[in-house]
Protein backbone atom coordinates (compact mmCIF):
# COMPACT_ATOMS: atom_id res chain seq x y z
CA UNK A 1 0.00 0.00 0.00
CA UNK A 2 1.37 3.49 -0.92
CA UNK A 3 1.96 6.62 1.57
CA UNK A 4 -1.12 7.64 2.06
CA UNK A 5 -0.25 10.67 4.18
CA UNK A 6 -0.31 12.80 1.37
CA UNK A 7 -1.43 12.77 -2.25
CA UNK A 8 0.06 10.45 -5.02
CA UNK A 9 1.15 11.94 -8.40
CA UNK A 10 1.80 8.77 -10.21
CA UNK A 11 0.21 8.66 -13.58
CA UNK A 12 -2.89 6.49 -14.11
CA UNK A 13 -3.01 4.06 -17.11
CA UNK A 14 -6.35 5.22 -18.72
CA UNK A 15 -4.33 9.29 -18.87
CA UNK A 16 -2.21 7.84 -21.32
CA UNK A 17 -1.71 9.47 -24.93
CA UNK A 18 -1.13 6.24 -26.28
CA UNK A 19 -4.28 4.70 -24.90
CA UNK A 20 -6.49 2.92 -27.77
CA UNK A 21 -10.20 3.93 -27.99
CA UNK A 22 -11.16 0.08 -27.32
CA UNK A 23 -9.59 0.01 -24.06
CA UNK A 24 -10.82 3.56 -23.00
CA UNK A 25 -14.01 2.43 -23.24
CA UNK A 26 -13.93 -0.81 -21.97
CA UNK A 27 -12.00 0.79 -19.22
CA UNK A 28 -14.43 3.32 -18.71
CA UNK A 29 -17.74 1.34 -19.19
CA UNK A 30 -16.04 -0.61 -16.00
CA UNK A 31 -15.71 2.44 -14.21
CA UNK A 32 -19.38 3.19 -14.77
CA UNK A 33 -20.17 -0.03 -13.23
CA UNK A 34 -18.12 0.66 -10.16
CA UNK A 35 -20.02 4.23 -10.19
CA UNK A 36 -23.14 1.92 -9.71
CA UNK A 37 -21.12 -0.14 -6.99
CA UNK A 38 -20.03 1.95 -4.89
CA UNK A 39 -22.96 4.66 -5.12
CA UNK A 40 -20.91 6.92 -6.67
CA UNK A 41 -23.91 9.28 -8.41
CA UNK A 42 -25.85 9.39 -5.42
CA UNK A 43 -24.45 12.88 -3.70
CA UNK A 44 -24.51 14.61 -7.43
CA UNK A 45 -28.17 13.63 -8.23
CA UNK A 46 -29.03 15.09 -4.73
CA UNK A 47 -27.62 18.29 -5.19
CA UNK A 48 -29.22 18.88 -8.47
CA UNK A 49 -32.41 18.16 -7.27
CA UNK A 50 -31.92 20.45 -4.47
CA UNK A 51 -30.66 22.89 -7.02
CA UNK A 52 -34.36 22.79 -9.62
CA UNK A 53 -36.07 22.67 -6.71
CA UNK A 54 -35.93 26.58 -6.03
CA UNK A 55 -36.21 27.45 -9.54
CA UNK A 56 -39.53 27.69 -11.58
CA UNK A 57 -41.41 24.78 -12.80
CA UNK A 58 -40.84 26.17 -16.73
CA UNK A 59 -37.00 26.85 -15.87
CA UNK A 60 -34.61 25.36 -18.02
CA UNK A 61 -31.17 25.42 -16.45
CA UNK A 62 -27.64 24.74 -18.14
CA UNK A 63 -25.94 21.74 -16.15
CA UNK A 64 -22.31 21.26 -17.14
CA UNK A 65 -20.70 18.17 -15.98
CA UNK A 66 -16.64 18.92 -16.57
CA UNK A 67 -14.88 15.74 -16.96
CA UNK A 68 -17.97 13.65 -17.89
CA UNK A 69 -15.89 10.00 -18.96
CA UNK A 70 -18.56 7.66 -20.05
CA UNK A 71 -21.42 10.28 -19.39
CA UNK A 72 -23.01 7.82 -17.19
CA UNK A 73 -23.51 11.00 -14.56
CA UNK A 74 -25.35 13.11 -16.96
CA UNK A 75 -27.51 9.84 -18.26
CA UNK A 76 -28.80 9.36 -14.43
CA UNK A 77 -29.67 13.39 -14.49
CA UNK A 78 -31.49 12.95 -17.70
CA UNK A 79 -33.52 10.20 -16.35
CA UNK A 80 -34.37 12.05 -13.00
CA UNK A 81 -35.30 14.87 -14.80
CA UNK A 82 -37.45 13.00 -17.02
CA UNK A 83 -39.20 11.33 -13.88
CA UNK A 84 -39.69 14.62 -12.27
CA UNK A 85 -40.77 16.27 -15.74
CA UNK A 86 -38.18 19.18 -15.52
CA UNK A 87 -36.34 20.06 -18.43
CA UNK A 88 -32.49 21.58 -18.37
CA UNK A 89 -29.84 21.48 -20.91
CA UNK A 90 -26.97 18.90 -20.15
CA UNK A 91 -23.61 19.55 -21.59
CA UNK A 92 -20.92 17.49 -20.85
CA UNK A 93 -16.72 18.69 -21.97
CA UNK A 94 -14.27 16.59 -21.40
CA UNK A 95 -10.84 17.22 -22.37
CA UNK A 96 -10.27 13.07 -23.98
CA UNK A 97 -11.71 13.17 -26.79
CA UNK A 98 -12.21 9.56 -26.99
CA UNK A 99 -15.45 10.47 -24.12
CA UNK A 100 -17.10 12.05 -26.15
CA UNK A 101 -16.65 9.03 -28.82
CA UNK A 102 -18.14 6.75 -26.03
CA UNK A 103 -20.66 8.60 -24.59
CA UNK A 104 -21.91 9.47 -28.12
CA UNK A 105 -22.17 5.40 -28.36
CA UNK A 106 -23.79 4.83 -25.03
CA UNK A 107 -26.41 7.17 -25.17
CA UNK A 108 -29.94 7.28 -26.37
CA UNK A 109 -30.07 10.45 -28.36
CA UNK A 110 -33.61 11.09 -27.31
CA UNK A 111 -32.20 11.55 -23.61
CA UNK A 112 -31.17 14.97 -25.25
CA UNK A 113 -27.45 15.23 -24.29
CA UNK A 114 -24.64 17.57 -25.50
CA UNK A 115 -21.41 15.82 -25.83
CA UNK A 116 -18.27 17.97 -26.44
CA UNK A 117 -14.36 17.67 -26.34
CA UNK A 118 -12.44 20.19 -25.56
CA UNK A 119 -11.39 22.89 -22.35
CA UNK A 120 -14.14 24.03 -19.55
CA UNK A 121 -12.10 27.15 -19.60
CA UNK A 122 -12.68 27.93 -23.29
CA UNK A 123 -16.40 27.58 -22.34
CA UNK A 124 -18.86 30.47 -23.95
CA UNK A 125 -19.90 33.14 -21.52
CA UNK A 126 -23.31 33.09 -23.60
CA UNK A 127 -23.84 29.56 -22.88
CA UNK A 128 -22.46 30.30 -18.75
CA UNK A 129 -23.82 27.22 -16.89
CA UNK A 130 -26.11 27.58 -13.64
CA UNK A 131 -24.66 24.45 -12.15
CA UNK A 132 -20.99 22.61 -12.83
CA UNK A 133 -20.92 19.46 -11.77
CA UNK A 134 -17.34 17.33 -11.38
CA UNK A 135 -17.57 13.39 -10.55
CA UNK A 136 -14.53 11.07 -9.73
CA UNK A 137 -11.70 13.89 -11.75
CA UNK A 138 -10.60 16.62 -9.32
CA UNK A 139 -8.47 13.67 -8.19
CA UNK A 140 -6.75 13.87 -12.05
CA UNK A 141 -5.39 16.86 -11.14
CA UNK A 142 -2.67 18.38 -9.07
CA UNK A 143 -3.41 20.46 -6.49
CA UNK A 144 -2.44 24.16 -8.94
CA UNK A 145 -5.14 22.64 -11.39
CA UNK A 146 -7.20 21.69 -8.48
CA UNK A 147 -6.97 25.40 -7.61
CA UNK A 148 -7.62 26.77 -10.66
CA UNK A 149 -10.82 24.38 -11.54
CA UNK A 150 -12.16 25.71 -8.11
CA UNK A 151 -11.82 29.47 -8.79
CA UNK A 152 -13.07 28.94 -12.26
CA UNK A 153 -16.37 26.92 -10.85
CA UNK A 154 -17.19 29.78 -8.48
CA UNK A 155 -16.79 32.62 -11.07
CA UNK A 156 -18.61 31.28 -13.15
CA UNK A 157 -21.71 28.75 -12.21
CA UNK A 158 -24.90 31.40 -11.68
CA UNK A 159 -26.16 28.94 -8.96
CA UNK A 160 -23.82 26.58 -7.59
CA UNK A 161 -21.16 23.99 -8.10
CA UNK A 162 -20.70 20.53 -7.04
CA UNK A 163 -17.03 18.10 -6.92
CA UNK A 164 -17.73 15.13 -5.59
CA UNK A 165 -14.25 12.86 -5.20
CA UNK A 166 -12.59 9.90 -3.31
CA UNK A 167 -11.56 9.87 -0.07
CA UNK A 168 -8.08 9.12 0.78
CA UNK A 169 -8.33 6.19 3.28
CA UNK A 170 -6.52 2.97 3.61
CA UNK A 171 -9.72 1.09 4.01
CA UNK A 172 -11.04 2.52 0.39
CA UNK A 173 -7.96 1.60 -0.64
CA UNK A 174 -7.72 -2.17 0.07
CA UNK A 175 -11.53 -2.41 0.19
CA UNK A 176 -11.02 -1.09 -4.06
CA UNK A 177 -8.43 -3.52 -4.82
CA UNK A 178 -9.97 -6.33 -3.36
CA UNK A 179 -13.39 -5.94 -4.95
CA UNK A 180 -11.97 -5.36 -8.23
CA UNK A 181 -9.78 -8.20 -8.31
CA UNK A 182 -13.10 -10.54 -7.77
CA UNK A 183 -15.25 -8.15 -10.22
CA UNK A 184 -12.47 -8.72 -13.02
CA UNK A 185 -12.49 -5.21 -13.80
CA UNK A 186 -10.40 -4.45 -16.54
CA UNK A 187 -6.59 -3.90 -15.91
CA UNK A 188 -6.92 -0.12 -16.04
CA UNK A 189 -9.57 -0.25 -13.74
CA UNK A 190 -7.40 -2.96 -11.32
CA UNK A 191 -4.60 -0.66 -11.38
CA UNK A 192 -6.13 2.96 -11.32
CA UNK A 193 -8.68 2.66 -8.88
CA UNK A 194 -6.39 2.30 -5.55
CA UNK A 195 -3.79 4.74 -7.41
CA UNK A 196 -7.18 7.02 -7.79
CA UNK A 197 -7.44 6.60 -3.71
CA UNK A 198 -4.13 7.46 -3.28
CA UNK A 199 -4.52 10.47 -5.87
CA UNK A 200 -7.52 12.10 -3.67
CA UNK A 201 -7.80 14.10 -0.70
CA UNK A 202 -8.97 14.01 2.83
CA UNK A 203 -10.71 16.96 4.76
CA UNK A 204 -7.57 19.33 5.08
CA UNK A 205 -6.86 19.21 1.47
CA UNK A 206 -10.02 20.30 0.22
CA UNK A 207 -9.69 22.91 3.19
CA UNK A 208 -6.49 24.27 1.48
CA UNK A 209 -7.49 24.19 -1.65
CA UNK A 210 -10.21 26.17 -0.78
CA UNK A 211 -8.46 28.77 0.96
CA UNK A 212 -5.88 29.09 -1.86
CA UNK A 213 -8.74 29.68 -4.28
CA UNK A 214 -10.55 32.30 -2.39
CA UNK A 215 -13.81 30.18 -2.00
CA UNK A 216 -14.86 31.17 1.31
CA UNK A 217 -18.36 29.45 0.95
CA UNK A 218 -18.43 25.91 -0.22
CA UNK A 219 -19.12 23.49 2.30
CA UNK A 220 -16.76 19.68 2.52
CA UNK A 221 -18.80 16.96 3.57
CA UNK A 222 -18.01 13.21 3.91
CA UNK A 223 -20.09 10.68 2.10
CA UNK A 224 -20.80 7.15 2.31
CA UNK A 225 -18.63 5.14 1.47
CA UNK A 226 -15.17 6.96 1.53
CA UNK A 227 -15.87 10.02 -0.64
CA UNK A 228 -15.72 13.83 0.31
CA UNK A 229 -18.08 15.96 -1.52
CA UNK A 230 -17.37 20.00 -2.01
CA UNK A 231 -20.68 22.09 -2.60
CA UNK A 232 -21.24 25.70 -3.41
CA UNK A 233 -25.13 27.08 -3.55
CA UNK A 234 -26.11 30.49 -4.22
CA UNK A 235 -29.85 29.94 -3.93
Amino acid sequence: MPDLRQRSMAPELMDGDDVTLEAFSACVTDLAQVNTVTLARGPTLAFVKRAIRGMGPNARPIILDVGFGAGDMLRSIATMLRRKRRKARLIGIDLNWRSEAVARATTDADLGIEWHTGDAYAWPEKDAPDLVISSLVTHHMDDAEVVRFLAWMESTAQRGWFVNDLHRHALAWHGFTAVAALARWHPFVRHDGPLSVARSFRRADWERLLSQAGVKEAKVRWRFPFRYCVERQRW
